[in-house]
């Protein structure tokens, strides 16, 4: 058991350095960069949108009762902006990105892999892991810290939503925390774990359905649906895992 996942382990490491040294081969992989971001970061703009405004209300409303109790709800900014950052913005944008775009990559590859297209690649002379991997781990590096910015944004105006025009916060002592709590440390430290997060999913999700054809008892479609569920799971737990040695070793 622990010998196949150390294997498991490995191979998904040469995996992620074989996608890496081919993302730079030739202008060729600019395009098919640009439509993977197209499908990766621009069609996950409303999810995370959403996503990011209920969880900033939430927090918004959650902080003001917590702080309002010991009249410290000057300081709601601070928990919204320092909360989000840090932590929920970049943990939440991969994990809903694993749902949509993750899974969709898995079941890609997987349906390619067992329907012998990747197979027809290697016959016609081009590299699968250039084609098919190396644009996807680009646009998850791109579309990743982006996407945890515009998540950062629409969360602490849900949180200014909530605390301050339901509840009553004081608007100008909001903002104020807000810009005095953030130090380039917690930004920097956010875009990080994005960047961490975008390696580990893509690098998970390609590798589960690159290899669908070597599940032993699950052939054809049996086989990418569970590639798929395998990834996401994977995917997530390994997201919170990585977040927090992250922390750990960031603050």
């Amino acid at each position: 058991m622990f010998g196949r996942v150390l294997d498991e382990l490995g191979g998904m490491f040469l995996f992620f350095l074989s996608a890496v040294a081919l993302m730079f081969a030739g202008w060729g992989q600019f395009s098919k960069t640009v439509r993977q971001i197209y499908f990766i970061g621009v069609q996950s703009v409303t999810v995370i949108a959403l996503i990011g405004l209920f969880t900033g209300m939430v927090m918004g409303m959650q902080l003001y009762y917590a702080l309002s109790v010991f009249g410290a709800d000057g300081f709601l900014g601070t928990g919204v902006a320092l909360s989000m950052v840090r932590e929920l913005a970049p943990v939440l944008a991969a994990i809903m990105l694993t749902g949509r775009a993750g899974s969709a990559m898995t079941a890609e590859i997987g349906v390619m892999r067992i329907s012998e297209q990747i197979d027809a690649l290697t016959i016609m002379g081009i590299n699968p892991m250039r084609y098919l991997v190396a644009p996807k781990m680009a646009a998850c590096l791109i579309s990743f810290p982006i996407l945890n910015a515009f998540f950062n944004l629409i969360a602490l105006w849900g949180g200014w939503l909530t605390g301050v025009k339901l509840l009553g916060a004081n608007e100008g002592v909001y903002w104020a925390r807000v810009q005095g709590s953030l130090d380039w440390s917690d930004i920097q430290g956010g875009f990080i774990k994005s960047m961490v997060f975008a390696v580990l999913v893509c690098t998970i999700c390609c590798f589960e359905g690159y290899y669908t054809h070597t599940r032993s008892g699950h052939a054809g479609p049996e086989g990418v649906s569970q590639s798929t569920t395998n990834a996401v799971v994977k995917s997530c737990v390994i997201i919170l895992a990585a977040d927090y040695v992250l922390t750990s070793l960031l603050w």
